[in-house]
């Protein structure tokens, strides 16, 4: 009798299993996205915009949460900085490939806060790369998302971060 019971057990633990996977596998989604953004902190210094695209792929498991890797890429564009009267610099633009696990939670259909966390891939002469994270907020306009965030990437010596405001969309 009590291998019955286990053998049943099994097959609920099993069954239970093979649900959750099927029903995460349906509900998937790309979403596309580009932003751009003022930075911030050490790299307001030498840098005066950034302009930055990812792409996500998200598994929902349940109604309210999507999670799943992300790919994108950053470009700091700089600017010539000039040392009272002395030479003028003027210092590379820093490009990141941030490679990162995405996550969101819905709050209601029209709103969402989420974040992307990972390594940035630094792609620039000089640079290492860093520890990526973004928090994010986005809004619901006709379909399409509007993205706020912060993205940061902490690297030795210093890090560069940005404000951004993009547009997402999914399919």
């Amino acid at each position: 009798m009590t291998t019955f019971k286990l053998f049943n057990m099994k097959k609920l633990v099993l069954l239970s299993m093979l649900f959750f996977a099927v029903s995460a596998m349906q509900a998937q989604e790309i979403k596309v996205g580009a932003h751009v953004g003022i930075p911030v902190g050490d790299s307001s210094d030498g840098s005066n915009f950034d302009l930055g695209a990812d792409v996500a792929y998200l598994f929902s498991p349940v109604e309210m949460l999507q999670f799943g890797p992300m790919i994108g890429f950053s470009h700091y564009f700089t600017e010539e900085i000039d040392y009272d009267g002395m030479a003028s610099v003027d210092p590379p633009d820093a490009s990141f490939l941030p490679i990162a696990a995405s996550g969101r939670v819905s709050l209601g259909d029209a709103v969402f806060v989420g974040a992307d966390l990972g390594y940035a891939v630094g792609l620039s002469d000089g640079n290492d790369g860093g520890f990526y994270y973004r928090p994010k907020l986005g809004f619901d306009l006709l379909g399409l998302w509007v993205v706020g965030s912060y993205e940061g990437i902490s690297m030795d010596g210093g890090s560069v971060s940005s404000v951004n405001v993009g547009l997402e969309f999914g399919f």
